[in-house]
This record gives structure tokens, sequence and C-alpha cells, in this order.
């Protein structure tokens, strides 16, 4: 397995080099540029390139195909599947929560590059959609829609009358990678496709290219008999930034059978900062059986500014049975900066088991911005877990009161992790203003570290910058 892993990878090393078929040249809105014409006397070696890659692909194990998929963005691709419903290789792809990081910046048509390919090129591609290799297909459709031409989306939008479904699924996938304005009409009609595969792809792509013609259409595929078409359509409509479709999206979290629709809307709430969904995302996290439903929910509410979803942040915090919702309310509690939190989040410090909760708590805490740090931040000083010596370090020198320098000193002489010194330091100058004796204490140390930071202090709370600055880890996008 590892020497086809190997071959692989070269032969998607030998294609991408900037001596073979994908070539950077400049491009302005997808229209191919007088200077492809100096690229023709390079087409045979591209073509052989490609040919070289499908040989080595063909017939590769499925996982090890997944990963020299991903080999293609370290070459100048942008990894974008990320979220896609149905891809070739779906089923042994790493999971991915970031599906957002790409889209903005694949929809900047400003100062692009495009990879162009010759016809010939986008034709082979283009047929070995048909393959029945998964490896050859998936890869041929990454590298196709990567040429993000009008004319090659057109080329590849004919493949969406295939009688095969599977063609049509990997057709919509590759579509939505290009974001093509051009292929909204087209990627509308396959919202009523036959095979839901290819409608959840469909609806996948339309919402990354976040066009208003594709409104009605989306909005219509909500009541979609697939749950995964269901959760395509929520993803999309989340990121066109309509409030119309609001009241469907809370009617779906209320309602809906399956867990990872629900979740779904609850993230497509937080995303269209539905303030009017306070009242159903209070209820979902109160009351919703699945966990992973419960912690959008706690993330959904900090994003639509809830302060009237505290006391249920609350009491997420305090009772709910997964580690995972108690951490991401807590992280809520913090980002709507409400006094009432204090007391909950000082508690957890002393009363959870989960460092991690703990740590967030931590973090709450010091964006909260109280005047007395509370005893259970003084003791996480003391804990185990260096993430959370490092926020609660953080955190009082946000809170700058002078009772807890004794201990911030004590904690500081014992601290081996290199960012939570820091933090401490900064703590300890922060909490003890221009106060000599501290300065001096610190001036004197032996640590060259504490003696920098002593002289960043002198110099004033400014030229503290940087610091560590902890964040907690509740991403829970879908």
């Amino acid at each position: 397995m590892l020497r086809v892993a190997a071959s692989l990878v070269t032969a998607i090393a030998m294609a991408c080099s900037n001596e073979g078929f994908a070539r950077d040249v400049d491009a302005r809105d997808g229209d191919a540029p007088v200077t492809t014409a100096r690229l023709r006397a390079d087409e045979g070696a591209r073509g052989a390139d490609l040919v070289a890659l499908m040989t080595a692909a063909h017939g590769a194990p499925p996982l090890v195909c997944a990963i020299a998929a991903e080999a293609i963005g370290n070459y100048g691709w942008r990894n974008s599947s990320s979220g896609a419903p149905k891809t070739p290789l779906a089923a042994y792809a790493y999971p991915s929560r970031s599906s957002q990081t790409d889209l903005d910046i694949m929809e900047s048509e400003t100062g692009r590059r495009a990879r162009l390919l010759s016809d010939e090129d986008v034709k082979l591609l283009v047929g070995n959609l048909s393959s029945d290799d998964l490896c050859v297909r998936d890869l041929s459709v990454r590298i196709v829609a990567n040429d993000r031409r009008d004319e090659t989306a057109a080329v590849l939008a004919e493949r969406l009358t295939a009688a095969d479904s599977a063609v049509r699924e990997v057709v919509t996938f590759g579509l939505g990678l290009m974001v093509r304005r051009n292929t909204v009409a087209p990627l509308m009609t396959s919202l009523r496709d036959r095979a839901s595969g290819v409608r959840a792809n469909s609806a996948w792509a339309l919402g990354r290219l976040r066009d208003g013609r594709a409104y009605e259409g989306l909005a219509s595929a909500l009541t979609d008999r697939a749950p995964l078409v269901r959760e395509a359509t929520i993803g999309a409509l989340g990121r066109m930034d309509s409030s119309r479709v609001i009241p469907q999206i809370v009617r779906i979290l209320q309602q809906d059978e399956v867990a990872s629709v629900r979740r779904v809307a609850a993230w497509a709430l937080g995303e269209l900062n539905a303030e009017s969904a306070t009242g159903a995302l209070t209820q979902a996290l109160a009351r919703d059986k699945e966990a992973t439903v419960r912690e959008m929910s706690a993330w959904a509410l900090a994003e639509v500014h809830a302060r009237d979803g505290v006391p249920a942040l609350i009491t997420a915090v305090q009772q709910d049975a997964s580690p995972a919702v108690r951490e991401t309310a807590a992280w809520a509690l913090g980002e709507l900066e409400d006094a009432r939190a204090q007391s909950t989040l000082g508690a957890v410090l002393s009363g959870e088991s989960n460092a991690r909760v703990r740590g967030t708590a931590a973090w709450a805490l010091g964006q909260l911005k109280v005047r007395t740090a509370p005893p259970g931040l003084l003791k996480a000083l003391e804990d185990e877990s260096d993430d959370l010596r490092l926020k609660a370090s953080w955190a009082l020198s946000e809170i700058r009161d002078v009772a807890a320098v004794p201990a911030l000193k004590t904690a500081l002489a014992k601290e081996t992790h290199a960012d939570a010194r820091r933090a401490q330091v900064r703590a300890i100058v922060a909490s003890g203003g221009r106060n000599e004796a501290i300065l001096t204490d610190l001036l004197s140390s032996k640590d060259a570290q504490v003696r920098e930071a002593a002289v960043r202090g002198l110099a004033g709370r400014s030229s503290m910058n940087p610091w560590p600055w902890p964040w907690p880890r509740p991403r829970p996008f879908p």
C-alpha cells in the first residue's frame, strides 16, 4: 500500500508542477488570457502527465486515493470539498469542520490566478467522470474544477444529463468547486434530479455561489424527502444572508425527525443572525435529545447575541450531560459578556471534571472582565492542564485584581509551560500596575523572559503585546 501511495503522490506532484499541465497564468473573470498561446508547446507534456496520474490512480485503494487527493491542495489547489454532501471518496476522506474557510477566497474574482487546461485535457478529465474507479473520478473532477473558466464549467455542466446518477453527482460536486455564475441555471435544474446525491450536491454548490436567483428553488427544497438534501439546502440558505427563510428553518429545528438536519438548522439561524429565533434555540438547547443539536444551539445563541438565552446557557453549563454542550455553553456565556454568568463559571472551575470545559469557563471569565478574581480561577493556576493554566492566567490579566498577584507569583515560580508563564507575567504586571515592589521583583528574576516582560511592563501596558490570547475550541460548524 505504501508503494501505491508513493507512486500516486509522485504522479500528482509531476502533474501539478509548474512544468506540468497546471502552469499558472494570469486570468481575470475566467477569460483565457493572450498568454495561453505560449503554453501550446507544453500540451503534449501536460497530457502525458495526466495519463500518468490517472494510470497511477486506477486501482489505488480508496483510502490511499483520499489522502493523495488532499495533496492536490498542497500544490496550489485549495481544498474546497469540505462540506460537500456527496463526493466519490466521501466514505474515506478525513472529516473536516471548516467548510467556510475557502468560500470567500473562491468567490473573489479580482486578481485571481487560474490554472488552465487545454481542450484535450478537459475532454480527457470530463470523460474520466464515467470511470468505474472512484480514485480516477475523484482526482479528475478536482483537477478540471480548478480550471475555473466559464467555458470549462459549461462543458462540465453538459454531463448533468448523463444517465448514470453517479456521474451527475460528481458533476455537481465539480460545479460547486468551480463557483461560476453561469452554472446557476443548470444547478437549479439539478435540484429536481431524481437522485438525492445530485440534489444535495446541487444545493451545496448553489450555497457556495450565494446567488439570489437560487433562493426560491432552495427554499422549495427544504421539504425534500431526503435528509441529506435538507441538510445541504439549509446550509446553502444559511450562507445567503436572507431573513425570509428564517421561519421555515425554525420549524425544521423544532420538528425535523433527523438530528443532523436540526443541527444544521441551528447553525443556519446563527449564521443568519436570527434574533427572532432565540426562543426556538433556547428550547432546543434545553430539550433536544441529541447533544450535537444542543451544542449547535448554544453556539447559535451567542451568534445572535441572545441575552434572553443566558439562563438556558447557565443551566446547560451546570446540568447538560455532554461535555461538548457544557463547553460550548460556557463559550457562549463568554461571548455574550453577561455578568449573570459569573458565579456559574466560577463554580465550573472547581466542580467540573472535564478540563476543556474548565478551560473555556476560565476564558469566559476573562471575557466578563469582572473586577474580583474568583477563587476557582486562582485555584486553576495549579491545575495539571497546560491549557487551563494558560487560560486562567490570561483571564486574570483581564480582571486585574491586585489580590491575585501572590497566587500568580507562586504559580510563575513553578510554571514550565512557556505560554502560561508569559500569560502569568502579563497578569502580574496588569494586576500590580506600576507597583515598584512587584516590578523590582520581576526585574531581579533569574529568568530572562520574566525580566524582559518586566521591562515591557515598565514601558507601559501597550508594550506588553504580543501576548497569549487563548481561544476556546468550540467551533461546531456543520
